[in-house]
């Protein structure tokens, strides 16, 4: 059995690792909202939206866990010369990903739209092109894919059947790691395996498993079954299957079996759950750890994943703070990115709380803003507090200030009960903070007016609401470092 404490250390080490994927990217395109009518033109469910999202989704969904791990990351995958092939390209930028080479070629890039009504998802809209890519244009993919090899340690094969890994291409990917000795991870599709031999790790479910073997795969004598006849037919290293609620299966060439419990704790939806895997694990033995060890922080990866509404990622944060059954509401688990804090504010609304927004520079805490912090709690189910940075309160306040670093400011007010989670931001105001959060309730100090307060445009545009806390007299911060410097005089 793998100590959790190995894989926390684990989880460090993954930024170390340098991993190639290969594969069908999507546009993941969610509309959020909540039905509580049924159409008077037809017996279906209207669904009054709140509020959407677009992220990375197949192949780029592989690419976001990578990058939430803090694992490096190349991308090699084809686009359409569309709209939402411009919006991938803005969006792996935005990931951080360094001399992405994508394709472009006359085809319509795959873009899935869900709908989703409170936690279910009641419809889903696909528009794609499938067909194989012509062999320019593979030859393309080839050249790219020997070229980002060279500057990783393993390369995922994301498979999703939209045309970019065809049979050829998947061979000669291939066989180019292997002779550069780089690890091949692969997320398959279909029934037919052969177009993976060779690889050193591959990840089907239960019911790839079964499609691939063509024979029921129900017991766990029935997976390992199953798992030995792919490695032996097709000169895998490993099987790794992923079994849903019975956890995984490890399954080598040597004949070894491991097999690993479930670890998700509520689970919401298993959409992305394989990308997740498929990152964790490639990170982890790019980072040059063994199989088990791999398998083991996906399944705890896995288990987090689950827990979330879409495609989604998991965290380096969140990952340790699981394997260390850390509460989510201790201190140290409040202090989050921007986009762990996005990810935590679905969380809180799938289960039906609002989420409140303040913020402010918070050097040398007092009395008032322990005032503004409770009425803000108040005011929302979870309450997300923006603290300037350490540059940002310079700008504001001058020279000498803060007083005490972001660090230090964001513990202080991570340990207080009425703050959920803290956001450090860069900018003078928290506007840009604002759109990204999109919180429902804003809330502000009372020597601001409603018209005034940084943001409350942009509430009113999606309905969200702005509130004005009750100011207590006598307390600030700069009168108490102006009076602490008089005190410092009269010593001296």
């Amino acid at each position: 059995m793998t100590e959790r404490t190995d894989l926390v250390v684990l989880v460090s080490r993954l930024a170390r690792a340098r991993v190639l994927v290969v594969g069908d990217v999507m546009l993941d395109h969610f509309q959020y909202g909540e039905v509580d009518r049924i159409s008077p033109e037809a017996p279906i469910p209207v669904l009054r939206v709140r509020r959407e999202d677009t992220m990375l989704g197949g192949a780029g969904n592989v690419v976001r866990n990578l990058r939430s791990l803090e694992a490096d990351a190349r991308f090699v995958t084809v686009t359409g010369k569309d709209a939402a092939g411009r919006n991938i390209a803005r969006l792996i930028k935005k990931q951080g990903v360094r001399d992405a080479p994508l394709i472009e070629v006359e085809r319509q890039t795959s873009t899935k739209t869900r709908y989703i009504a409170g936690v279910q998802q009641v419809l889903r809209a696909d528009r794609e092109t499938t067909n194989p890519l012509g062999p320019k244009i593979e030859a393309k993919l080839i050249k790219a894919v020997a070229s980002a090899l060279r500057t990783c340690q393993a390369v995922v094969l994301s498979d999703y059947g939209k045309g970019v890994l065809s049979a050829r291409a998947t061979k000669k990917i291939i066989r180019l790691a292997a002779k550069a000795n780089k690890t091949v991870v692969v997320d398959p599709k279909g029934s037919d395996f052969s177009r993976y031999s060779g690889a050193t790790l591959i990840t089907p479910n239960r019911r790839e498993l079964a499609e691939a073997v063509g024979a029921e795969v129900t017991s766990d004598a029935d997976v390992v079954r199953a798992a030995k006849r792919l490695i032996k037919r097709h000169r895998f290293g490993a099987v790794l299957v992923t079994r849903s609620a019975d956890g995984m299966t490890v399954v080598t060439a040597d004949g070894s079996v491991t097999d690993l419990a479930a670890e998700a704790r509520e689970v919401f939806d298993v959409s992305g759950a394989g990308d997740t895997v498929v990152a964790t694990v490639a990170a982890a033995l790019a980072a040059g750890t063994d199989l088990n060890r791999a398998a083991a922080l996906a399944n705890a990866a896995a288990g987090i994943v689950v827990g979330k509404v879409g495609t989604a990622s998991v965290f380096a944060a969140d990952l340790i703070a699981g394997l260390h059954h850390r509460d989510l509401t201790s201190a140290e688990a409040k202090v989050l990115s921007q986009d762990q804090v996005r990810d935590r504010i679905g969380q809180w609304r799938r289960a039906g709380l609002t989420v409140g927004f303040t913020n402010g520079c918070f050097d040398l805490l007092h009395p008032g803003h322990i005032s503004l912090l409770k009425q803000a709690g108040r005011a929302c189910g979870r309450l997300v507090v923006g603290l300037n940075s350490d540059a940002s309160v310079k700008s504001l306040k001058g020279d000498g200030r803060p007083v005490q670093s972001e660090a230090a400011r964001a513990t202080v007010l991570a340990s207080l009960a009425s703050v959920d989670a803290v956001v450090i931001f860069a900018e003078r105001t928290p506007l840009k903070l604002i759109k990204a959060l999109k919180p429902d309730v804003l809330v502000k100090g009372a020597d601001y007016d409603i018209g005034s307060t940084v943001g409350a445009d942009v509430m009113k545009k999606y309905g969200g609401t702005v509130k004005l806390a009750k100011l207590e007299p006598g307390h600030s911060t700069s009168a108490t470092i102006a009076r602490m410097g008089r005190k410092s005089k009269k010593k001296s």
